[in-house]
């Protein structure tokens, strides 16, 4: 069976039409759908309390994008898990695309290929896709798309990681390349969405990259001390070789940008060793 997980929030205008294009497009397949209302403080709770075939559950304040998926995977009784937005932005009608290469994949991704994303954005979404990129040794065609099936025993295995606010899918995403489980990309279109979004560009730009750094300490920590480390040992024998050819002599700075490279590398190794214990 298929579960279907779809967090709301104030979509009073498009909740109803996407549930009804999920029905229609599912079909006869065995699948559930539960909506987890977060808070919202419009007519969607009565929208969604008048819509059968559902299961509705409800949050009574907002609590998160991703705390909403963490409550729909705990109540999800199916195999596979299956993600989407309740704001028209995602291509309902190309579930069955997804689905179809769920039995080679652990996760299959709906990679958005007309999105609009604002010029001032553009500087933040490229660091933290050069990042996850680095992590994971892979070129991500879409780090963050809403739209998603894995399976959920899969998910389960990472869900005390996964944050309240908009970064449950980065997670998981990281999660899946940094622990060997294989990931599908599937090109879709991608629509303007209905209402005003809820995303704080600078609020969840800091983050974004504060849960990338935790995400590579936790999984591969050599990836993050490692280049500091041989930067700042570089550097620090590159000048005492400068300061010892020009004036015959070692000041302190080049031996404490040593020093500290050092440590950094000891503190990466130490991590390493932990990680690898953990596993």
């Amino acid at each position: 069976m298929i579960s279907i997980l779809i967090p709301v929030f104030n979509e009073e205008k498009s909740v109803a039409r996407t549930i009804e294009r999920i029905k229609k497009t599912m079909g006869r397949q065995q699948h559930e759908i539960i909506v987890i209302n977060d808070g919202s403080t419009d007519n969607t709770g009565d929208i969604i309390r008048g819509i059968t075939g559902i299961k509705a559950i409800n949050h009574p304040y907002n609590i998160g994008y991703g705390a909403s998926l963490k409550t729909g995977l705990k109540n999800a009784k199916g195999d596979w898990v299956l993600i989407t937005d309740a704001d028209g932005t995602y291509p309902i009608e190309s579930i069955p695309e997804l689905l179809k290469h769920k039995d080679d994949y652990d996760m299959v991704v709906g990679a958005r290929k007309g999105e609009n994303i604002p010029f001032m954005r553009k500087p933040a979404k490229a660091i933290i896709g050069f990042l996850a990129n680095t992590l994971t040794g892979r070129k991500i065609p879409d780090l963050n798309s809403g739209f998603r099936v894995f399976r959920k025993d899969v998910a389960m295995q990472f869900y005390n990681l996964y944050p309240s606010r908009f970064s449950f899918t980065i997670t998981i995403t990281l999660a899946c390349f940094t622990n060997g489980y294989t990931v599908k990309y599937i090109p879709i279109e991608y629509s303007k969405r209905e209402g005003k979004s809820s995303i704080s560009p600078i609020r969840d730009f800091i983050g974004f990259m504060m849960l990338i750094v935790r995400i590579m300490t936790y999984f591969d920590p050599l990836k993050f001390f490692l280049p500091p480390s041989i930067i700042l040992m570089g550097s620090g024998l590159a000048f005492g070789i400068y300061e010892f050819a020009t004036i015959r002599n070692i000041a302190e700075l080049p031996v404490i940008l040593v020093l500290a490279g050092l440590q950094i590398g000891l503190l990466g190794l130490l991590a390493d060793l932990i990680t690898k214990i953990r596993k």
